[in-house]
């Protein structure tokens, strides 16, 4: 299997298109979890984290915040900016760890002639006409375009850290795929270092360096993403804990405040 057919298969990607057409003035947007996509059709923008990024567009191009950061999109009347605005949800029982791996501000010019572009003038085509089922199949659309702007990103060797990188090395993509499969099963940083073929010592360091935590830090992160994924479905904490590889309620709850400062209930009481 493909790289990136290794990485998706840890994630759903699901896009929500929430606005298409022309742009005048300041929006501000993000500052919660999922990312954006913003395509530009044509006009001008400009682009600006709170994280100090700025890009100003004059030409059909691609700008994708993976983390959520909150950012403002600007154009004036005379600019005469037409887009499309996507909300990114890479549905990941450790998206955080996963977006983690990407950049911060991914910057794409279109060019008719490639992939990326062919799919953004059929999104376009769909975006600003009324044809029957135009919202699924824009919503679609943007998934095909965000997974072509992942490849491209792999293909220029730009992520150099976080969990992404770790699925495609040669030593540490089984680990990871014996993680996900298994997020439950009392792992130890000796059960996981046999799966690389590693010595203890070597593989501890290879997998901080590579996904920028220690195995076991990034274990719990995926067990504790898992247990909020499941609260919000209504589980009951007792459970969750089992499914996420807890012998009762109160050892998740422990360790769910120590990574996140709050309690499970608390945290699903206070989460919108």
């Amino acid at each position: 299997m493909d790289d990136l057919s290794k990485i998706i298969n840890h994630i759903s990607l699901s896009a929500e298109v929430f606005y298409t057409g022309g742009l005048c003035g300041i929006q501000t947007i993000g500052g919660h979890e999922g990312g954006h996509l913003h395509i530009l059709k044509s006009g001008k923008l400009t682009v600006m984290t709170n994280e100090g990024h700025k890009v100003c567009l004059d030409t059909p191009s691609v700008i994708f915040l993976p983390n959520g950061v909150e950012h403002k999109v600007i154009s004036s009347e005379s600019e005469d900016a037409t887009l499309v605005c996507a909300t990114i949800n890479l549905g990941s029982a450790n998206s955080s760890v996963l977006t983690k791996s990407l950049p911060q501000f991914i910057y794409h010019e279109i060019d008719a002639n490639d992939p990326i572009g062919s799919t953004a003038q059929w999104l376009f085509d769909e975006a600003f006409n009324e044809f029957e089922g135009r919202q699924a199949m824009i919503n679609k659309l943007t998934d095909i375009f965000l997974l072509q702007i992942l490849r491209d990103v792999l293909d220029k060797g730009v992520v150099v850290q976080g969990v992404l990188s770790a699925m495609t090395h040669p030593r540490l993509s089984a680990v990871i795929e014996a993680i996900h499969a298994e997020p439950e099963k009392p792992w130890t940083v000796e059960s996981l270092a046999d799966i690389a073929a590693l010595s203890r010592s070597k593989f501890a360091a290879l997998f901080k360096e590579t996904v920028g935590q220690t195995p076991n830090q990034y274990v719990t992160d995926l067990r504790i993403s898992m247990a909020q994924n499941l609260l919000q479905q209504g589980k009951p904490i007792s459970m969750i804990a089992n499914e996420v590889g807890y012998e009762h309620g109160s050892a998740l709850a422990r360790v769910f405040r120590k990574s996140l400062g709050v309690s499970p209930s608390d945290w699903l009481n206070n989460k919108d």
